[in-house]
């Protein structure tokens, strides 16, 4: 909402009255809503960036708003407010705030009212910590995707620049001279008013907390770079987070598809972006975090108060939504994960789990080509996610069976664990080996660093009993699961970690003995083949680091949420359906309303055709905000409009089911949804070992083998004296007893 334009005028008294006022003079004031109120619009006070803050002054009823007057420390810019449209608040932009501490002091009448705030510079940080070291500038050509110069400091710093963009239907965004004559190719957009207008963008760019940002939004009837054109804005902002996996150490390449998004653009909606919540960049969270707020600081100072700010974004940008929401409640009002996770450090988990389990399945297959495992449908039953005997297996040659351990997740494990193996662009050779490629050395201002050197490390699989549903159900058989789990090991300490070999080092596939796809060299292996294969255990005080941290997902939701994804498991895709229903159980975990989270899927025509639900998700989440700003005590579950339902929708679109029982049998024990029963949710390694949906198991508390046995553990299963003695060789320390809750030490 922008304010009328009517300013305030400066009392010619207002030096005694500030003086009074710096004295500690008590004045009078009003209880409950007569009360004066400030508060900062653009970032939380104690979070302030780049020298400026917008500022929101509500004035008592009675109160003459000419005897208002605003101080930042003993400076007068009442002249930097004006009256809001409903006539009771001011509002303004305090600018040339120095570092540090700022006090805004506001004189109404009788009333008084202070705030501090609290200002960082643009290149941060604010609170994430020291600053990551290599950190390398965007190359030519990433900074060349957001039509920026020269890099400036050591900070990576870019002038900011604004330009003017229109769109082509055939050429997408183009540049756009407002002096030139009106490109014939130029579309036009209907605003909410029914207005037809020129589809032109103001794109403003430059770097926030070292990280490339885009703030863009319509410009139709002026194209000034000194006072934005917010005629063809709808008061929205959407910020658009972007997914992938990287372990930082890099400015980052903008993306001009989730900085310029047509769909949303001619639809009134402003878009923020910034490298910096691209988690193929980094996963520090904590950072990603802190530079989300910087930037919507930045658009709120510069552009205005939008009535709501939604998120958008897949995988790693669906992750962000949800972590950012539960660690920065200011930051969003609604949001649409796309293909989601809870967050990425616990996805870590599970993943760790998959190329042990597949070098024993091809292993086994390599002894006996006819074994059972040959038949990769089989290998859901330990892996639990999906597998298939008709994809073509790029690492066989293209032999049909392939898995979604392999198909979605291979070589993540190495980029997650290995210190050697992650690169950045521009990096030399001496920074390539002084640096430890690894996510923990990514976010090390949480995990925190060990003795050696190496930040700590929270992956653990001791006394995981791998298979173990598949042996109580009747699918494996206990010679099978005693194999598996003497046989699969875990990962060696960092210190020990080597290079990878081929196919993650293409030059050296040159060399067959180099074939390792399941980076063997790196695991924990038996020496002889028969003494059971160590199991790896995680840092001391890693995992305790990352529960208590913002990088754990507990489950905090308190806005309007719609979790929509493609189902894609027939695809292998590594965005698998389980994690939707993963969030929603640490929702209800953490008490709160699990209504605030609505679950889409939308079919696919495999390999062919997925159609995109994400503007319906904008329309029904546009019905939610009004509901809440018409009703506003109303919660955000009351306030859901009728289509803000679990659903489920057909390859084109069309609505299957919508209704509160969709997704039942999934979380509980009530017979199965109509959704449910249309698309089938796999699981995780970690949940066949006996582990909870919620997949936040670091490491288990851990039983006896013999109390294991006595619990009836294993189903029908009596192990025998022999048994039981190879069940106690491969887990001496016990075996996970998942009824407690998992360890932190």
């Amino acid at each position: 909402m922008m304010p009328s334009g009517k300013r305030v005028r400066s009392s010619s008294s207002s030096w005694l009255v500030m003086v009074i006022a710096l004295l500690g003079v008590a004045f009078g004031q009003a209880p409950g809503p007569q009360a004066l109120t400030v508060e900062v619009a653009s970032s939380p006070a104690e979070y302030v960036s780049g020298g400026d803050a917008r500022l929101l002054i509500t004035v008592p009823e009675g109160v003459n708003l000419e005897r208002v007057s605003v101080w930042a420390g003993t400076r007068n810019v009442t002249d930097d407010f004006v009256v809001r449209s409903g006539g009771a608040q001011l509002e303004g932009v305090v600018s040339g705030l120095p570092l540090g501490d700022t006090v805004i002091t506001v004189l109404a009448g009788l009333h008084k009212e202070q705030l501090t705030l609290t200002n960082y510079p643009l290149t941060g940080p604010m609170f994430a910590g020291p600053k990551q070291e290599v950190f390398l500038c965007a190359t030519d050509s990433h900074r060349n995707n957001a039509m920026l110069g020269e890099i400036l400091d050591d900070d990576c710093s870019m002038e900011r620049r604004v330009d003017f963009l229109y769109y082509s239907q055939e050429n997408g965004f183009q540049p756009y001279d407002p002096a030139g004559p009106r490109p014939e190719d130029m579309a036009t957009v209907t605003l909410a008013d029914g207005s037809t207008v020129d589809f032109i963008v103001r794109w403003e760019r430059g770097t926030i907390n070292r990280f490339i940002y885009s703030i863009a939004l319509l410009s139709p009837h002026s194209q000034t770079v000194e006072e934005p054109d917010l005629s063809g804005w709808n008061e929205r902002l959407v910020y658009s987070f972007q997914g992938g996996v990287g372990v930082g150490h890099y400015q980052g390449s903008p993306s001009r598809s989730a900085m310029l998004i047509p769909e949303l653009l001619g639809r009134g909606y402003a878009v923020a972006y910034s490298t910096g919540n691209k988690t193929g960049e980094h996963y520090d969270l904590i950072l990603g975090g802190e530079t989300a707020l910087m930037v919507k600081d930045r658009f709120v100072t510069a552009y205005g108060i939008p009535d709501y700010t939604v998120g958008v974004g897949g995988s790693g940008g669906g992750i962000q939504q949800y972590v950012y929401s539960q660690n920065h409640p200011t930051l969003l009002d609604a949001a649409i994960p796309q293909y989601s996770y809870p967050d990425m450090v616990t996805q870590t988990i599970h993943v760790g789990d998959c190329e042990l389990l597949e070098r024993w399945f091809d292993a086994k297959v390599a002894e006996d080509p006819n074994s059972r495992w040959a038949d990769w449908e089989q290998r859901t039953l330990i892996e639990g996610m999906a597998a298939w005997n008709d994809i073509p297996n790029p690492y066989a040659g293209g032999a049909p069976g392939l898995s979604e351990c392999i198909n979605g997740w291979r070589g993540l494990s190495p980029l997650a664990l290995n210190p050697h193996f992650g690169t950045a662009p521009g990096v030399s050779g001496e920074q390539q080996v002084g640096t430890h490629w690894t996510h923990f050395e990514d976010a090390v201002n949480v995990y925190g660093r060990r003795p050696d050197g190496y930040a700590r490390s929270t992956w653990d699989n001791v006394g995981v009993q791998y298979g173990l549903k598949a042996l109580v159900d009747g699918d494996l058989s206990p010679e099978e699961f005693l194999d598996l789990n003497a046989f699969v090991g875990g990962w060696k300490d960092q210190a020990d970690m080597v290079q990878e070999g081929c196919p993650f080092i293409e030059q050296l596939c040159e060399d067959p003995a180099q074939f390792d796809p399941w980076s063997s060299r790196n695991m924990t292996l038996s020496p002889d083949g028969r003494t059971p294969a160590p199991r790896t255990e995680a840092d001391k005080g890693a995992i305790e680091a990352v529960m208590n941290s913002g990088l754990y997902y507990r489950g905090e939701l308190n806005i309007p949420t719609i979790d929509w994804r493609n189902y894609r498991e027939r695809e292998l895709d590594m965005h698998n359906t389980v994690q939707s229903f993963a969030t929603r159980a640490r929702i209800r975990n953490a008490g709160a309303p699990e209504g605030n989270m609505v679950i889409w899927f939308t079919d696919i025509v495999p390999f062919e055709y997925r159609h995109d639900q994400t503007l319906l998700a904008f329309e029904v989440i546009d019905e939610w905000m009004a509901n809440l700003r018409k009703y506003p005590g109303m919660s955000v579950v009351a306030a859901r409009p009728a289509r803000a339902v679990d659903s489920c929708f057909d390859a084109e679109g069309e609505l299957i089911y919508a209704g509160a029982d969709a997704w039942w049998g999934i979380l509980d024990d009530r017979p199965a949804g109509p959704c449910t029963e249309r698309f089938q949710v796999y699981s995780t390694s970690r949940m066949v070992a006996g582990g909870p949906i919620t997949g936040d198991v670091y490491a288990c508390a851990l039983q006896s083998v013999d109390q294991a046995i006595e619990k009836g553990l294993y189903g029908d299963w009596q192990p025998s004296a022999a048994e039981r003695a190879r069940l106690m060789e491969i887990f001496p320390t016990g075996v996970c007893d998942y009824e407690r809750p998992g360890v932190m030490f």
